[in-house]
């Protein structure tokens, strides 16, 4: 494992985007639906002002809910909504009626120009918010570095500093956490975080990991078993512990540099050991 000090401050790990997402956030299906409704939303409002003006101005309401669903939801609910919006303002708005057949040619103009201007929105709108999201991981990730700061700073017992410790990885990477703590001979577990579920795989990896210092990733030989990735901490006096996180638990990618971050929170404990 890389040495690293307490003074430096890594770049935040970018994690993928269905782990930017967070807990709480809706599921992909009900993403989907509501960019859908949203375009029959958009199409009943442009039934009550086609009246008021002609079917090629209609696409601009259909450029809505492409934005909304773009800067809410990313990529994919955006594009459901642009290919709904040009299927909807087709079918419904264009002669003949009710079919997707289009006879007048600045109709047809009409639905590319609403293709084109819905595939620009929703690039802008995606990237806006991947890089929200992004902003936002990173904010999370420096307070979990700063709590576990202060209680290192303020001495804290041990067993406190290894909650922090778990409770910083489990904030970092919303992933479940563990700590095993080495005392003589004995391995415990000394902290969790994420509700994460401990085997005897996952004992035997990590003891396996503090022996001979080694990264162990998960279901790699000889633990094949165990599901977690393991870092080792070795402390001043042969005491030492290990940092475990599940990344495969809530069905998302792997972060692609986790030991960023692990190396921080491996260092503020190498102190307190």
């Amino acid at each position: 494992m890389s040495q690293m000090t307490l003074d430096q401050h890594p770049s935040p790990v970018a994690l993928p985007d269905a782990r930017l997402q967070g807990a709480g956030r809706l599921p992909l299906t009900s993403q989907y639906l509501v960019s859908l409704l949203l375009t029959v939303a958009a199409t009943l409002i442009a039934f009550v002002v086609e009246h008021l003006i002609s079917a090629p101005n209609l696409t601009l309401i259909y450029v809505v809910p492409v934005v909304i669903a773009g800067a809410a939801f990313g990529w994919g609910p955006s594009l459901a909504a642009v290919f709904a919006s040009v299927l909807a303002f087709d079918f419904f708005f264009t002669v003949p009626y009710f079919s997707f057949q289009i006879d007048n040619p600045s109709d047809i103009w009409a639905a590319i120009l609403l293709l084109v201007t819905a595939g620009i929105v929703t690039s802008v709108a995606a990237e806006s918010r991947r890089r929200a999201l992004a902003a936002e991981q990173a904010a999370e990730q420096a307070a979990a570095l700063q709590a576990l700061a202060q209680v290192v700073i303020a001495a804290r017992p041990h067993g406190e500093v290894l909650q922090a410790a778990a409770t910083a990885l489990n904030r970092i990477f919303r992933t479940p956490a563990v700590i095993f703590l080495q005392d003589g001979e004995t391995l415990r577990v000394a902290a969790t975080a994420g509700r994460p579920q401990i085997t005897r795989a996952e004992e035997e990896a990590a003891r396996g990991s503090l022996q001979d210092q080694l990264h162990t990733r998960a279901e790699s030989y000889p633990f094949e078993r165990s599901e977690f990735e393991f870092w080792p901490v070795k402390a001043p006096g042969g005491r030492g512990c290990i940092l475990g996180l599940d990344f495969g638990r809530n069905g998302a990618e792997r972060p692609p540099t986790p030991e960023r971050l692990v190396d921080v929170v491996a260092a503020y404990l190498a102190t307190t050991l």
